[in-house]
């Protein structure tokens, strides 16, 4: 059991939120949420890198030079590696970088990037994170109150909040269901509007 202060949209205190979620140290789990921020990584690859092998190399259909009185090795193809301008042996071709992550491990690295910032004093959680949609608005409120970097959380995909922190450069929004491990280890604090906090805590339970 975790009781977890919630501020009005003032940042005052306002109440606080309950949860049968383990959120005490013990809960933080470092390799789940190391492979979980390695899987994110590693999907972000685009996996492009291609080069041609002999087959694929246009050209070298007649033998270079005659086999016998030249001195040299005998070639049979002018698109041979072993040849200026041939095709290379074993080179990168397109791939899929992308890592299967068990539903369980996924939760378990939510459960304890929640429990770390809530440990250390970086989880903040809000009603409502009011917003006119003004970028400089929303600075003003995160930097006097010590939350950049921060990454803000909303419960609505349709928040002025996201539009208002989409241009400050150590800070990012999201909704709740696009919450990301990476993103949530990448910055400081984690500002969340309760009701986002209650649906990514009911994931948990």
């Amino acid at each position: 059991m975790a009781e977890i202060t919630v501020l009005n949209s003032k940042f005052e205190k306002a109440g606080s939120l309950n949860t049968e979620v383990n959120l005490e140290a013990d809960s933080v789990s470092v390799p789940a949420v190391h492979q979980i921020v390695k899987a994110t990584l590693a999907s972000r690859r685009q996996g492009n890198a291609c080069t041609k092998t002999k087959g694929l190399v246009s050209g070298g259909g007649s033998k270079p030079f005659k086999q016998k009185g030249t001195g040299r090795a005998r070639q049979g193809s002018s698109r041979s590696p072993l040849m200026v301008g041939g095709g290379t042996v074993f080179g990168p071709t397109p791939r899929d970088f992308t890592q299967k992550v068990n539903k369980k491990m996924m939760l378990k690295a939510i459960q304890s990037v929640v429990a770390d910032k809530y440990q250390a004093g970086k989880l903040v959680v809000i009603e409502t994170l009011e917003s006119n949609g003004k970028t400089k608005d929303m600075f003003k409120v995160l930097s006097e109150r010590n939350l950049l970097p921060g990454l803000v959380v909303t419960d609505s995909n349709e928040s002025k909040a996201l539009f208002a922190t989409r241009n400050i450069r150590n800070a990012k929004a999201v909704p709740v269901e696009g919450f990301s491990v990476y993103e949530a280890v990448k910055f400081e604090n984690l500002v969340i509007e309760k009701a986002a906090l209650e649906k990514l805590l009911s994931r948990l339970v």
